[in-house]
């Protein structure tokens, strides 16, 4: 669905009053007796995220009032499309521009709905009036590109494995004229993608690298990678059926990464944008890749496979490698990488690793700006052991289950030259339900990392 219909540039408009839930029993002893007697009627208290109606002398409807736990909290609104009835509403103008723009994106991101396969279930969401045709486009922008990404999480396997990513990139690329190329299968060999035609191969549907290239080469160098499991079984090291059933998500960072092109490009940013997408399937038949075997990789390391099913970072040195050889001044990837790193930091918070320190203190910034926020993790060399191996320069898994989403980075950054600023975000890209992330496929990371991009290289 578009977020289009949502931010509107004018109506009959009704007001929204924010309120912090801190502030509510004062604010409710200075209303008359009538609101009151309304707001109790509705049992609504001032919590955070719940809506209550206001209603005039005449009985028709004359407003809302919204309980936030902070005007700054891009979420406050979170709740409203389908909290409030199917009206135009519009946010006090003595609110910041700044708070008013949070606020309507929040309230558009929690009017997202996923119907491809119930479109008899779609619900008629509240609009909310953005005047500012500008802030309003930008807002658009932004709530289509996390929609889409939503989206291809949202989506399963069977209509979303290799093939179908790579349809999604190269209309992108046809979309902003950006140049295209797949290189798939066997090819993957002959071009010296060892590592990712080894995990993919497998499956019926083919690996690929997915490559976009967009910009003038005079400006500096991007690179935006994503993780694109389309499907993930464990391999030969399966997963339970538990661990298996939400592994179509496994392209998360993939979704990520896409939709941050998209809108590095709709922006038109001065940047030389390459997006590279390894996109596989983690198949289990007679040609899967085993433990304990070799591989090469484009890099020149050989990796040992200490488990199957530590797949992401097998097919993201490769482009790892590949994005370093032409000496971006900048290097992003996006992963859905480990368990570790939700044990440590729950589903909310991505774990960002990076080389630099004041990359990481301006993406965690961006991040804390924007309501997205990420959480430093350390590239602890002394675990550098526990990837260590015996008959390899490296094991893809770790010795111990010990520091797992830590050990998964430090693999990743020894296909990294030390010369190239990197981070790394290691993303859930699901959310089981709160308010402005309906349950279902979601992006953690996209809006901070665009918001990185725009302070850095936005007009």
């Amino acid at each position: 669905m578009s977020a289009e219909p949502v931010l509107i540039p004018t109506g009959d408009a009704l007001p929204i009053t924010i309120i912090p839930e801190a502030d509510y029993a004062n604010w409710a002893a200075a209303q008359d007796e009538t609101t009151r007697a309304q707001l109790a009627a509705q049992r609504f208290e001032g919590k955070r995220y719940s809506q209550a109606l206001r209603y005039g002398g005449d009985g028709r409807l004359a407003g809302a009032v919204v309980g936030v736990r902070g005007s700054d909290d891009v979420w406050a609104l979170g709740n409203a499309a389908f909290g409030l009835p199917a009206r135009d509403f519009v946010l006090d103008t003595a609110l910041p521009a700044d708070t008013r723009h949070r606020l309507a994106l929040g309230f558009a991101l929690g009017a997202y709905q996923f119907l491809r396969y119930k479109p008899k279930a779609a619900r008629t969401p509240a609009r909310l009036v953005v005047a500012d045709e500008t802030i309003r486009t930008s807002l658009l922008r932004l709530a289509a590109a996390v929609y889409a990404a939503r989206d291809l999480v949202n989506t399963p396997t069977e209509q979303l494995g290799p093939e179908q990513l790579e349809r999604v990139v190269a209309a992108l690329a046809t979309r902003h004229g950006a140049g295209f190329r797949s290189i798939t299968g066997e090819a993957l060999l002959a071009h010296n993608f060892p590592a990712i035609h080894a995990v993919g191969r497998a499956s019926h549907r083919p690996p690929r690298l997915l490559e976009l290239n967009w910009g003038d080469p005079g400006h500096p160098r991007v690179a935006i990678l994503g993780k694109g499991v389309c499907f993930d079984t464990g391999g030969l090291d399966i997963k339970p059926a538990e661990g298996m059933a939400l592994m179509k998500k496994d392209m998360g960072g993939a979704a990520v990464a896409i939709s941050l092109a998209g809108l590095v490009m709709a922006e038109k940013l001065p940047v030389h944008l390459q997006l590279l997408v390894p996109a596989v399937e983690n198949a289990i038949g007679p040609d899967a890749y085993r433990p304990g075997e070799v591989i090469s990789t484009r890099a020149g390391l050989s990796v040992e496979i200490g488990n199957t099913d530590a797949e992401g970072r097998v097919i993201l040195c490769d482009a790892l490698a590949y994005a370093c050889e032409s000496d971006p001044e900048l290097l992003l990837d996006f992963a859905t990488l480990t368990g570790a790193a939700r044990i440590a930091l729950g589903p909310d918070l991505p774990a960002l690793f990076a080389n630099r320190e004041e990359l990481s203190l301006a993406l965690i910034a961006a991040g804390r700006k924007s309501g997205d926020p990420l959480w430093a993790m350390p590239l602890w060399e002394d675990y550098q052991s526990l990837i260590d191996s015996g008959i390899a320069d490296l094991n893809n898994a770790g010795s111990s289950r010990m520091a797992g989403c830590i050990t998964a980075a430090l693999y990743l950054k020894r296909f990294v030259p030390g010369r190239i600023p990197w981070a790394h975000l290691d993303t859930y890209c699901w959310s089981e339900g709160k308010p402005g992330r309906p349950a279902g496929g979601d992006c953690h990371g996209l809006r901070a990392a665009y918001a990185y991009l725009r302070e850095r290289y936005g007009n």
